[in-house]
């Protein structure tokens, strides 16, 4: 049976896992899809009255015109743009991760497919306090779901790839498939680049995005396996 939830990570801060995931979300609702958006730790936002402004989530409900408030797609939100772990520290606060299951539980219920988006990269860490080291991948593992690598098209991806396809397999993590982002179809560095991912990977580049591009069209087998994507 096909899972009808899916983890977007990335090979690092700033690659684009937003930018893509907003895309994917919203081809999934245009396809017909009840395809909803969760981010369990979110950092770097603005918010007035106690409600999401600008922030990750913001941008993903609106680009794939979710029906729902930024708000209630976030576990946690800190304003300072830093890891999980040191904005919860420097807010004094701690990172409940039964508190983030709760909510994934609890949007799982109103979607037939629900899109993840991580923060950073898979190893970014959520609580290092007394010795305890629980990481993105912990996380992603206990979601019991397969991962989107989201990676840039451009210099020093192939290296940051192959790490990340190894750490996951490491983890016992199954990769859907990876995605190069800010991809230029007319670089001969940029396809040597996906040519030499899917080569050293094994594993097929499900869709290149182009800086400004609007649509995503991605593998029918990388989600729900129909033609409809």
């Amino acid at each position: 049976m096909m899972s009808k939830n899916i983890f977007i990570t990335a090979t690092g801060t700033d690659v684009g896992k937003t930018y893509v995931s907003a895309l994917i979300v919203k081809e999934m609702r245009k396809a017909g899809y009840n395809c909803g958006y969760f981010k369990p730790v979110l950092s770097g936002i603005e918010e007035q009255n106690g409600k999401l402004t600008v922030s990750d989530a913001n941008y993903v409900v609106d680009t794939a015109k979710i029906p729902c408030e930024a708000d209630n797609c976030v576990g946690y939100w800190w304003k300072e743009a830093v890891s999980p772990h040191l904005a919860a520290k420097r807010a004094g606060k701690d990172i409940e991760i039964e508190k983030i299951k709760q909510k994934f539980e609890e949007l799982s219920k109103d979607y037939d497919y629900l899109l993840i988006e991580g923060a950073g990269g898979i190893t970014c860490p959520l609580r290092l306090e007394n010795g305890e080291k629980y990481l993105l991948k912990d996380l992603i593992k206990e979601f019991g779901t397969s991962i989107i690598i989201v990676a840039d098209g451009g210099l020093g991806t192939i290296n940051s790839t192959l790490l990340t396809v190894e750490y996951a397999r490491n983890n016992n993590i199954p990769i859907a498939g990876i995605i190069l982002n800010n991809f230029n179809p007319d670089s001969f560095m940029h396809q040597d680049n996906l040519k030499q991912v899917e080569y050293l990977t094994g594993i097929k580049v499900a869709a290149t995005v182009e800086r400004g591009q609007k649509d995503i069209k991605l593998l029918e087998e990388l989600w729900t396996g129909r033609k409809k994507i």
